[in-house]
């Protein structure tokens, strides 16, 4: 790609608004690093109910507020709210909505249990981004993916906005953690995911679709690849190569001494 200017980072954790785990801690220094080099930034997560609105200053931007979003049937009103992180200069935007995004936990309940609607979830975090963006006039050189609540947008990019002159020019980055390989989501999900121009075919999940077939779905419509840890099933590794992707490998020494940064950022540059 060689100019990248603008990365737009779509995040399921960062840190300090989520305890600190190999997600949010990139999902933290990864945006401020890449900014450090020359290039601008926009950064997103979903707004969970644990995370602390007073404590971390998050305020409604208005502006950026007021759309609504169809999942299953069921116009949901999209509430964008931003936050900064002062010592990187840096602002967080976050996707909310009542429904959604208000309980106590991120992906499972008191018990320990998957959320039932996690997959509508990842539908609403999806398109809020993409909308959000639009209403920003941000036009995005790369866009990367990190944690499974953002495996549905690389779909809606290239299938939905691929003609939206402020994508038109977007590459995906998929980021690929060994965390949710194994759940299950709602039976009904293909179904949930589509709308536009949408067919079954283009999401190709079924109706038994778990983390792994969202993993794959990702994959199928992403530009590179970044192992982010050093177990990912071979079925998704061997999708990268089948497709012929770019994939950066799992180095747990560079996540240790922060010098992916500076990989990731080549990464970029190489699609």
């Amino acid at each position: 790609m060689g100019d990248v200017k603008r990365v737009l980072f779509v995040n399921s954790e960062i840190f300090p608004y989520l305890p600190e785990t190999t997600i949010s801690g990139i999902g933290r220094n990864l945006p401020q690093g890449i900014q450090e080099r020359g290039r601008e930034i926009r950064s997103f997560m979903p707004r969970y109910g644990c995370v602390n609105e007073r404590k971390n200053q998050l305020h409604e931007v208005i502006r950026l507020s007021g759309m609504n979003i169809i999942v299953n049937e069921m116009d949901r009103p999209l509430v964008i709210k931003v936050a900064s992180i002062s010592a990187a200069r840096m602002q967080v935007y976050f996707i909310d909505n009542e429904d959604y995004f208000h309980r106590k936990q991120t992906y499972r309940d008191a018990e320990g249990k998957f959320f039932e609607d996690n997959g509508e979830r990842a539908v609403f975090f999806a398109r809020g981004v993409l909308e959000t963006v639009k209403k920003l006039r941000w036009a995005p050189d790369i866009i990367h993916c990190q944690g499974w609540i953002s495996h549905i947008l690389p779909l809606y990019l290239k299938k939905v906005y691929k003609d939206d002159p402020i994508f038109a020019g977007s590459k995906i980055v998929l980021s690929l953690y060994d965390e949710a390989f194994g759940e299950k989501f709602d039976p009904d999900l293909e179904e949930k995911i589509l709308f536009g121009n949408l067919c079954k075919e283009d999401a190709g999940i079924g109706n038994a679709p778990d983390g792994m077939q969202l993993a794959q779905l990702a994959v199928r419509y992403s530009d590179g690849v970044i192992l982010g840890s050093d177990n990912i099933p071979a079925e998704i590794t061997g999708l990268c190569k089948e497709k012929g992707l770019p994939v950066l490998p799992f180095d747990a020494g560079q996540l240790e001494d922060g010098s992916y940064i500076e990989e990731y950022n080549r990464f970029y540059d190489n699609l």
